[in-house]
């Protein structure tokens, strides 16, 4: 019903109102899964997976129109600035959704105080940030415990740090674009996922304090927006190279163009998660001592 009460071709048009659409989804998923599976005794345990797949589901007729739409466009044109000229809405579209999603999953997780709920991204979190004792760390960030510092994670130089970050990111990026190529609206459960894990650390970060949800949103937004950007470029590189198998023969100048546009768009999602990992190691850390 929601398909149908909401239309793609009239949002899209104007990219700030996806923040309105990941809004709705992400709090629609959340309450769906407390709702219906918190109190079940073997799906509780995966709720986390179960959110990201009612956004997955929610949003797929958007990922989809928005795909299909570029896909046309980008076999009429060449060069970076060209692409990016064709691209840019879509991207800011996918951005802000991905923004909708991040800050109604945190609102959503300290309202509820539900550990639960995003058990699998504080597995997650803890696995990068504390990769040594991720049982302990998983334990100390419940709700139980209110929260308690990070003090007790694993003491990584920045050089590591920065490396860890940039492998992990190459290899979502990997990963959204061979999820996008086979299904060219297949990157959004990677998006989801990764919404829902800044979430989870923002949680974290404020203590689960609804007071403190913009400073904790700006804390990890500050190298999450380039990172997810670099992802939504990602996938539209994938679905692009898709559509461009699909319909041109490999020998024709289209091809050639389509191919050219998608190595653009990549490389262009690399340097940026680059930046990414040193705004994250070098620069996060100094604002928020």
């Amino acid at each position: 019903m929601l398909e149908s009460l909401v239309n793609p071709k009239r949002l899209v048009k104007g990219s700030w109102k996806m923040f309105f659409i990941g809004l709705l989804y992400g709090s629609l998923s959340l309450l769906l899964v407390k709702v219906f599976f918190s109190g079940d005794a073997v799906l509780s345990k995966f709720s986390g997976l179960i959110v990201v797949t009612f956004c997955v589901m929610f949003s797929l007729p958007f990922i989809y129109y928005i795909i299909k739409k570029e896909e046309k466009e980008d076999e009429d044109v060449e060069g970076l600035l060209h692409v990016w000229h064709v691209h840019r809405e879509a991207i800011f579209a996918f951005i802000w959704l991905f923004i909708g999603f991040v800050i109604a999953f945190a609102f959503w997780n300290a309202v509820l105080q539900d550990s639960n709920l995003l058990n699998a991204q504080i597995e997650t979190y803890c696995m990068i940030n504390s990769p040594t004792s991720i049982e302990n760390c998983v334990q100390q960030y419940s709700f139980e415990e209110n929260g308690a510092s990070a003090a007790t994670a694993a003491a990584l130089s920045n050089s590591t740090r920065l490396l860890s970050i940039i492998e992990n990111n190459i290899y979502v990026m990997i990963f959204t674009l061979i999820f996008s190529l086979i299904f060219g609206a297949g990157a959004i459960f990677i998006l989801a996922w990764n919404a829902s894990v800044i979430a989870g650390a923002i949680g974290i970060f404020t203590k689960y304090s609804l007071a403190r949800i913009p400073l904790g949103f700006f804390r990890y937004m500050i190298h999450g927006i380039p990172e997810i950007a670099a992802y939504f470029i990602t996938a539209l590189a994938g679905g692009i190279l898709g559509v461009g198998f699909a319909r041109n023969d490999f020998r024709t100048k289209k091809f050639v163009r389509v191919l050219e546009n998608v190595m653009i768009l990549l490389f262009v999602s690399l340097v940026i998660l680059i930046l990414a990992g040193l705004l994250e190691v070098y620069l996060t850390p100094i604002i928020f001592r």
